[in-house]
């Protein structure tokens, strides 16, 4: 198991929520709307970054009265490991500041990149099935999010590379110091070299994982990186200064990492999964979860958060969708409206009906 003892307090449209006795299965069932999706996002918050819906941190804090001012939420929960509880893991906000996220990691105060050192959690949601036909930023993050459940130092080089250049650009249309533009290309290669190799390294690793797959039931993909330039320090480098007067001109770098693509064809037919049937650009999607699952669960706790999956399953890939997660090593979480897509699974699941933002043991 991986997480246990989550409590929710004035979080979305639960006012205090508390999970415990939690299991390898966790199943939350209920109506639409009834507060489900929102623990899985709570969830995916004990992660760096701002969570599956990339929500406002001003829109998280429940409200009783939609005209009030912003308030403040808090997320807890206990990280087990062999039995025992090895870190308690909070985030937080406070009414002063409700814009910035907090962080604790066994009552002291901590980054949210730190969160990813303790345990990796990955998501799947019907807001990303579109993710082949979406832009190339919208896969940049995707990829950047499965680096950094293998990778925990990742958010912190593309968060630097990010930072780099937005000041270059400043840099560039103010007509700054030379010397100062050399020291922040310099910061924007370092950056960009390790951002640009971890991604080649989760991509390549996760098309070993998929290579080993069978091409059915679920549609096997074949994943391609493609740099948007070089991928070493020296050549980023290069590149920067070469391209001054273009990107000047441009207002923005239109070389780098920032303009990083991933590829992906079904294996069965070579088609690009932006061409193929939305079917089989979900089973792609899902194909891809579960490998990045079983790389992200090698070596320390992992957390894997399905929303709204098997309801959208025939019978024979939902069997093997379970028969997957069983095997694996990632704390399962998933969410649908009843429990009878559930059903090969229910025995062993710990399972709660979701309902206004309440929860109740099953």
């Amino acid at each position: 198991m991986a997480l246990t003892r989550i409590t929710l307090q004035n979080f979305r449209n639960h006012s205090s929520s508390e999970l415990v006795d939690t299991a390898h299965f966790n199943l939350l069932v209920g109506d639409n709307g009834a507060g489900k999706t929102n623990v899985l996002e709570a969830l995916s918050l004990l992660s760096p970054g701002r969570g599956l819906r990339r929500a406002n941190l001003a829109e998280l804090a429940r409200k009783t009265d939609p005209s009030a001012a912003a308030g403040a939420f808090a997320i807890g929960a206990s990280l087990i490991e062999q039995g025992q509880t090895s870190a308690r893991l909070g985030t937080y906000t406070e009414v002063e500041r409700p814009t910035r996220r907090l962080v604790r990691i066994n009552g002291a105060e901590a980054s949210a990149s730190a969160l990813s050192e303790w345990h990796a959690v990955s998501w799947l949601t019907p807001a990303m099935d579109g993710l082949f036909t979406d832009s190339a930023g919208e896969r940049r993050r995707f990829v950047d999010r499965l680096t950094l459940a293998v990778e925990p130092a990742h958010a912190k080089s593309v968060s630097a590379l990010e930072n780099a250049l937005r000041e270059r650009n400043k840099l560039l249309e103010t007509g700054g110091d030379a010397r100062w533009l050399d020291a922040i290309e310099a910061q924007a290669a370092q950056h960009g070299a390790v951002v640009s190799q971890n991604r080649a390294r989760l991509v390549s690793e996760l098309a070993d994982e998929l290579s080993a797959l069978p091409p059915e039931p679920f549609a096997r993909p074949i994943l391609a990186y493609r740099p948007g330039g070089p991928t070493d320090v020296a050549g980023l480098l290069a590149e920067f200064a070469r391209a001054r007067p273009r990107d000047r001109a441009a207002g923005r770098a239109l070389t780098g990492p920032h303009r990083d693509e991933l590829e992906v064809v079904m294996a069965s037919t070579g088609v690009a999964a932006a061409s193929c049937s939305t079917g089989e650009q979900k089973a792609m999607l899902i194909a891809i979860t579960l490998a990045q699952g079983v790389l992200a669960s090698s070596g320390r706790p992992s957390v894997l958060l399905l929303d709204e999956v098997a309801a959208h399953l025939d019978p024979v890939r939902r069997a093997e969708l379970f028969r997957r997660l069983g095997q694996g090593q990632a704390q399962v979480w998933m969410t649908g409206t009843e429990l009878a897509p559930f059903a090969d699974i229910e025995n062993s699941a710990a399972i709660w009906r979701v309902s206004g933002g309440t929860l109740k043991r099953l």
